[in-house]
């Protein structure tokens, strides 16, 4: 992710939370409709950090043990969750019509979020 223009550098939930709520504030949709989804958004957005972070702990693929005891390797299913999660992350933003929260590079403070 990028940060005042610096890669390597994490946007924090709150940075998006505040950028989705200034685009929505631009466009004079500010009732309480869409910061529920905008809040929903967010929730998802927890969400994928925990499936990327199983998928960095444990790997695309990892063992296990089958029923019978033998070791066996298995497809991490966090990878076909985050796919879901991202999909829906995105929808969420078009029917907001919004872009992906950015951060202006200028070196403000995150209140001048585009």
């Amino acid at each position: 992710m990028i940060k005042n223009g610096k890669e390597g550098d994490k946007v924090t939930k709150k940075q998006v939370k505040d950028s989705l709520l200034a685009q929505l504030k631009a466009k004079g949709a500010t009732a309480d409709y869409f910061t529920d989804m905008v809040n929903d958004y967010m929730t998802l957005w927890g969400v994928k950090d925990q499936l990327s972070t199983d998928i960095k702990e444990r790997g695309v693929k990892f063992k296990d043990n089958s029923a019978a005891g033998n070791e066996m390797w298995k497809n991490n299913p966090s990878n076909k969750e985050l796919v879901m999660v991202n999909k829906q992350m995105l929808a969420l933003l078009k029917d907001l019509g919004l872009n992906e929260p950015t951060v202006d590079d200028s070196g403000g403070d995150g209140s001048d979020l585009i």
